[in-house]
């Protein structure tokens, strides 16, 4: 094996007698250092967006999130409630119960959805920190308030402190429903917003209004011990994979335990699968590059044909003749690598550190610069993918054109 590196390497860096093998040798590095760069700087590119997103989630959403199995709600009665709350891992815990609605200011009709939440919910989450106008108060003395999401509040034209109160409308639950009166199969409850939200994220601030749980069960027509979800913030330092699976033992078969991910499965899906076909895609672009080194080999074997009969003289097999051509193959697919790699990973972290590379917009983006983020174990994945192509690119030409050459030199 040391032999055939040490030939190999003579081959690499030995003056050839035809300028273009030197030509297509620059090539050949080239394009595998350009395929390795992009594949490392796409797939940092979509975990910075990955994580990105997940920031603006994880200022709503919970720790985790309690479902129930079946059905829209369940009653606390029905589980191990008290257990939950005393369980070593859990720091806090809210109540929530939300439900569709129909939300009226003035003239102006919404679809929408109304959350009720206990007084802990700001302590699950960091609803605080959105807010953009007002401040966090679902109730003032014996005035019911709420927080509103501002693309909601601007397809309402409503702001704070108007006089005039925001309705909202739902199906009455109990009681008998009378055709010459459908005005009176609503139950209508108001409120008057204390606050403005925003997650950036549509599905939040265009369509949740937060409100006092007291009130969203009287609007819904439900008792105090019913809830839709709980919201559970995890203790500092405590493994949330651990907490995870010791909660979902106390409510087994009852509610469902979604971890921040989870509670947003269609959109990490997503985009799991978008970086997985980029990570197709530029693989194939690479493929297509690598096939100047066989370009590139095949030159050089017909170069050295003399050489392969010099080293047949000598004793060389077959198999040792391979390998050289092989590992000149090799050579020049790790220059590529190693270099492209070096140069991705490097404009990664500048980009994630100094962000050079900004939107163009003046500051209307939610950050001003491109997200992105470095992970080890995509710059090893592009390592042994480009590694790989290169060597199959390579191995069937150089083990054909070998042979022949090898072949003719015994009929010589």
């Amino acid at each position: 094996m040391n032999l055939s590196f040490v030939i190999a390497k003579r081959y690499l860096y030995a003056k050839k007698s035809q300028n273009i093998i030197n030509l297509i040798s620059i090539i050949s590095v080239f394009g595998v250092l350009t395929g390795s760069m992009a594949l490392i700087i796409v797939l940092s590119v979509f975990n910075g967006v990955h994580g990105f997103m997940g920031e603006l989630y994880t200022a709503f959403d919970p720790n985790l999130k309690l479902t129930p199995s079946n059905g829209k709600v369940i009653s606390t009665n029905s589980i191990a409630y008290q257990e939950l709350k005393n369980h070593q891992a859990v720091e806090n815990i809210a109540e929530v119960l939300e439900h569709q609605a129909l939300l009226k200011f003035r003239k102006r009709k919404i679809p929408g959805v109304v959350m009720g939440v206990d007084s802990s919910y700001n302590k699950v989450s960091q609803i605080d920190s959105i807010i953009i106008d007002g401040k966090y108060e679902l109730k003032y003395k014996s005035e019911f308030r709420g927080v509103i999401g501002k693309r909601l509040a601007d397809q309402l034209a409503i702001r704070l402190n108007f006089v005039t109160p925001l309705s909202m409308y739902v199906p009455k639950r109990i009681g008998n429903i009378n055709l010459m009166s459908p005005q009176n199969s609503f139950k209508q409850e108001y409120i008057s917003p204390s606050g403005l939200f925003a997650v950036n994220q549509e599905e939040y601030d265009g369509q949740y209004l937060i409100i006092d749980i007291e009130q969203a069960r009287r609007l819904l027509q439900y008792d105090e011990k019913i809830i839709s979800s709980l919201a559970i913030k995890i203790k500092d330092g405590y493994s949330f994979e651990k907490a995870e699976k010791e909660i979902q033992a106390i409510v087994a078969g009852k509610m469902d335990v979604l971890n921040q991910q989870e509670q947003h499965a269609s959109f990490y899906k997503v985009m799991k699968v978008e970086k997985l076909m980029s990570y197709l895609i530029l693989s194939f672009i690479i493929a297509i590059a690598a096939f100047n080194i066989v370009a590139n080999l095949a030159m050089l074997i017909y170069e050295k044909k003399d050489s392969i009969f010099t080293l047949k003289s000598m004793g060389a097999n077959k198999r040792l003749i391979t390998r050289i051509f092989m590992l000149e193959g090799w050579l020049i697919s790790f220059i590529g690598i190693m270099v492209g790699t070096a140069i991705g990973v490097i404009a990664v972290l500048l980009q994630q550190q100094f962000g050079f590379i900004k939107f163009m917009g003046n500051g209307h983006y939610i950050t001003d610069a491109y997200p992105i983020a470095l992970e080890w174990l995509d710059v090893v994945l592009v390592i042994i993918t480009v590694s790989i192509i290169s060597a199959l690119a390579a191995w069937y030409p150089v083990r054909v054109i070998v042979s022949k050459y090898y072949s003719e030199s015994e009929i010589g």
